[in-house]
């Protein structure tokens, strides 16, 4: 199992909730109006006068095999629209 941990401009929120949808991870938790900024090119996500764009993000636990899927779906996304900025985080999960 793998916990992913998806950033994502709020633009892409009905788009997240397609792929996971669509791959059925059906437990997810999301937080909404997250501030940031990536870390290669983008601009900032802040909410403010001056960054006014906002971030979302969304944890969910995959299994192994569906990982990599997900991945190639999150960076599809990313090569659709690069000025928006969505970005998938690995790691590996205890199984309790």
């Amino acid at each position: 199992m793998k916990a992913a941990f998806i950033a994502y401009n709020q633009a892409f929120v009905d788009e997240v909730e397609q792929i996971l949808h669509q791959l059925n991870i059906r437990g997810y938790t999301r937080w909404v109006d997250v501030q940031g900024r990536g870390t290669k090119t983008g601009e900032p996500h802040l909410g403010s006068h001056a960054w006014p764009g906002k971030n979302m993000a969304t944890l969910c636990i995959v299994e192994d095999a569906i990982a990599p899927i997900l991945k190639k779906r999150i960076q599809g996304l990313d090569h659709s629209a690069p000025e928006q900025g969505i970005r998938v985080f690995f790691w590996e999960t205890m199984d309790v």
